[in-house]
């Protein structure tokens, strides 16, 4: 496999499972050195070492942070973690994978709070740019750079308990879009990845995420769910040099669920 990310760094926020691992692992199998944070508690202390250890089999460097990416009074003290890990280097690619949000109704005895709408759009939107002001005004961003991140069809198509959620969505698309406009003289590009529905944690935190598994097996043309793999293909190819002139959209990774 050609390696042609080998002097190249990538901060993922959200690292450790789903289309985040699975898109630190595509990117380690093609020399990206990587920096990782993710939320784990010190039983899952093995079982993130060993996700870990096989991204180091493939003899990248790697720095991981078990930390809440979405705490603004951490950011300085995260930065400075960066700052020692990158020395001189600085970063290709910035993903944004954090799943982090309030999964209740609107109606009925349990419904969602304004807090939850701001904790939930916050750590799902507006952390995207907390992360890019930052990274820009520390100096850290190659040139050129990358901003990916993950939104969902949920920003557009409203579905029960996902409305939170779904602001948040709709808040990453916007913030996305005027990251381009505004970066654009400085060589970073920004894009959102919309994958189609994926069996990952996040979607089985979703209530009846059976239901939506069998509705998308239903609209998608290929009768095949998306996989994390299939959508770290695309954050692979959006990392090489010849997607420089992709920014500023949302790119559908569904195998055409989203067509009916």
């Amino acid at each position: 496999m050609v390696k042609e990310f080998q002097k190249n760094y990538a901060l993922i926020l959200g690292g450790s499972s789903g289309l985040g691992y699975a898109s630190a692992l595509k990117l380690a199998q093609h020399g990206m050195n990587l920096i990782i944070f993710y939320r784990a508690s010190r039983m899952q202390t093995e079982e993130m070492k060993a996700k870990f250890d096989i991204l180091r089999s493939f003899e990248v460097e790697l720095l991981t942070i078990n930390s809440d990416a979405t705490r603004e009074d951490k950011l300085e003290e995260n930065l400075l973690k960066i700052k020692a890990f990158l020395k001189d280097q600085k970063l290709s690619v910035l993903l944004h994978s954090i799943s982090k949000g309030n999964l209740k109704p609107l109606r009925g005895t349990h419904t969602l709070s304004t807090n939850d709408f701001q904790q939930t759009i916050h750590s799902m939107g507006i952390s995207l740019y907390s992360w890019t002001k930052a990274l820009f005004e520390a100096h850290l961003f190659a040139k050129p750079a990358r901003i990916l991140s993950f939104t969902s069809e949920g920003s557009i198509r409203p579905m029960t308990s996902y409305a939170a959620v779904s602001a948040a969505k709709a808040t990453l698309e916007a913030i996305n879009r005027s990251i381009a406009l505004e970066f654009a003289p400085y060589q970073i590009t920004s894009n959102c990845i919309q994958a189609g529905v994926t069996d990952t944690l996040s979607l089985s935190m979703i209530p009846m995420y059976e239901e939506l598994k069998k509705a998308s097996l239903v609209r998608n043309p290929h009768n095949e769910l998306t996989t994390p793999e299939r959508v770290a293909n695309v954050v692979y190819l959006l990392s090489k040099e010849e997607a420089s002139w992709i920014t500023g959209t949302v790119i559908k990774v569904d195998g055409g669920e989203s067509l009916q």
